[in-house]
């Protein structure tokens, strides 16, 4: 059913109790469907968002596939966030955020740092999927920085170091207490203290197989 590559998707409805008509703002989008986490939003939740993707070559597959939603292709790292949000009449609440660029070239931090300085003022998501890439160690300081952010915009971290399938430490899960409910994250954050395991890159880490949600 789920459609992420770990099931991304999957903690975006049960977080927000399987919200029809939401926002989201993809970053990194890649394949229109497969292994896409907002595939499953925009066509069976009728969410509205904007794919943010590098490669053109995707841009057909974009109109054909996903035509609720606007696509841009340029770098992240240039997109004016703000003038797209005010000219496509977003929210300033927003349901989903993805970031899944490319550690090894700085995108991924440089591109939330400019999220922090641009839009994070006026604009909030309630979830938010953040990919690090910590099993790479000499990126860490991407995973260090961004927490900073998030932490410093209020974000709570609902799954640390999320690995896949057992392996490799990439991700973090986020939520914004403004906009979701608390007593629900609250319930599913106690509920996986236990699918933790130590790993000898993080301290912790979890795999998104092991995730039980309620």
């Amino acid at each position: 059913m789920f459609n992420g590559q770990a099931e991304q998707d999957k903690f975006v409805l049960n977080v927000l109790n399987n919200k029809k008509n939401g926002y989201f703002l993809e970053i990194g989008s890649n394949h229109p469907i497969n292994i896409n986490n907002s595939y499953l939003l925009e066509i069976g939740y009728d969410w509205k968002g904007i794919m943010i993707e590098y490669d053109n070559n995707f841009l057909p597959l974009y109109k054909q596939f996903r035509p609720n939603s606007i696509h841009v292709i340029n770098d992240a790292r240039a997109v004016d966030y703000k003038k797209l949000f005010e000219q496509n009449n977003f929210p300033t609440s927003l349901d989903y955020l993805q970031i899944d660029l490319e550690a090894i070239n700085g995108s991924t931090i440089q591109t939330l740092q400019k999220l922090d300085n641009e839009i994070f003022d006026t604009y909030k998501f309630a979830t938010v999927t953040f990919e690090h890439d910590i099993y790479h160690t000499n990126f860490a300081n991407t995973r260090l920085e961004s927490r900073k952010i998030f932490k410093k915009r209020g974000y709570i971290c609902v799954f640390e170091d999320i690995n896949n399938r057992g392996v490799n430490p990439y991700e973090d899960w986020y939520v914004h207490p403004d906009l979701v409910n608390m007593d629900y994250v609250n319930k599913l954050i106690e509920n996986n203290k236990s699918k933790f395991v130590n790993n000898h890159i993080t301290v912790k880490t979890i795999n998104w197989q092991d995730i039980q949600y309620i």
